[in-house]
């Protein structure tokens, strides 16, 4: 048997017991942030920053915490200025893309044209969605 701490899982359960009748149950859940760090830890301490760094990046805390720090998450090997418009030209890859979507949609909507016409939602759906 082997015993440790150091797990990312934590235990639920419950019971009910009457007078006659007893029930209980219980479960292991999974924490995933957890299992993030400690992979991340374990990159970084074998020579591969970038990785650990794109790692925590699946994180929209972190994703969002690095770009308003100026030094955007990796892209698929790319960093720094590459990265910045690799992201921009894939915004469907950004751990936080319905929210970015809906930010970018709500400042954009009602904004002028090349023509000096008002866009719609769904032009300016297009326009994140592309990259613009």
């Amino acid at each position: 048997m082997s015993y440790s701490q150091d797990l990312c899982t934590v235990g639920r359960s419950g019971a009910f017991q009457g007078q006659v009748f007893g029930l209980s149950a219980g479960r292991t859940v999974r924490d995933e942030n957890c299992e993030r760090l400690k992979l991340s830890k374990y990159l970084y301490d074998m020579g591969m920053k970038v990785s650990a760094v794109a790692l925590l990046c699946q994180d929209e805390r972190v994703f969002k915490a690095m770009a308003m720090a100026g030094t955007p998450c990796p892209h698929r090997g790319k960093i720094g200025a590459d990265a910045i418009l690799a992201w921009q030209e894939n915004p469907q890859d950004r751990p936080d893309y319905r929210e970015a979507k809906a930010d970018y949609v709500s400042k954009c909507a009602g904004t002028l044209n090349a023509s000096g016409q008002k866009k719609s939602r769904m032009t300016c759906r297009r326009e994140f969605d592309s990259g613009g």
